[in-house]
């Protein structure tokens, strides 16, 4: 038991890695296209639009397999199965959390940029000031949403070879042939959820003045 509680702590940091590297990634880069998304210059917002459809579009897990052996064919070169899992998971979740980010953005009345403009206020102040501190509000229910999903989507890292939690488990209860592994790994992904569901939680109280 101690042996497997190592393993599947090794496992967890590894769960763990693609979970904050992912965020780290993907949140700004969610940010960039939606901005995209809502240019007025059509081909880019086709280009976005495109790009948003492939990603909500195919599985995660065919993203991961492309993204690993793409290069590969294409090229004769390939890199680490860990940087291939971060690329597919920060390209297919900045998808998600850029329609998460347009829509807190539209739902901000027009008449809040005029009466910015009135006041003097470039467009980054009035972004940066008056419409993304409204957003955060309005999205954080649907961004706990998607985190919760990327803490399950990274038993998909395993897909390619990647060592993370699930696949810990997996190969334990393969080798003393006992479920009990797959179990404990669901105690430990019930954890990363529960902290995440409380974290938003607070973060949501903490913004509460603007309601």
């Amino acid at each position: 038991m101690g042996n497997l509680l190592i393993h599947m702590g090794e496992g967890t940091v590894t769960t763990l890695k693609i979970f904050f590297l992912t965020l780290l990634f993907s949140l700004p880069l969610g940010l960039l296209v939606a901005k995209g998304r809502m240019s007025r210059f059509k081909p880019l917002s086709a280009v976005v639009n495109a790009y948003i459809m492939v990603m909500r579009g195919t599985p995660l897990i065919l993203q991961i397999l492309f993204v690993y052996f793409a290069p590969y064919y294409l090229f004769g070169a390939s890199y680490d199965r860990f940087t291939a899992v971060i690329i597919a998971f920060t390209v297919n979740y900045a998808a998600y959390f850029a329609e998460i980010y347009r829509g807190g953005i539209q739902s901000i009345p027009k008449g809040q940029h005029e009466a910015t403009h009135v006041l003097g206020f470039t467009p980054w102040q009035t972004f940066t000031r008056i419409t993304m501190p409204q957003v955060v509000k309005r999205i954080i229910p649907s961004m706990g949403n998607e985190v919760i999903t990327l803490v399950k989507d990274t038993a998909l890292a395993q897909t390619i070879g990647v060592a993370e939690l699930f696949r810990v488990a997996q190969n334990a209860s393969a080798r003393e042939f006992s479920t009990m592994p797959i179990f404990m790994a669901g105690v430990f992904y019930f954890i990363m959820n529960m902290v995440v569901s409380k974290a938003f939680d607070a973060w949501e109280r903490k913004l509460s003045y603007y309601s």
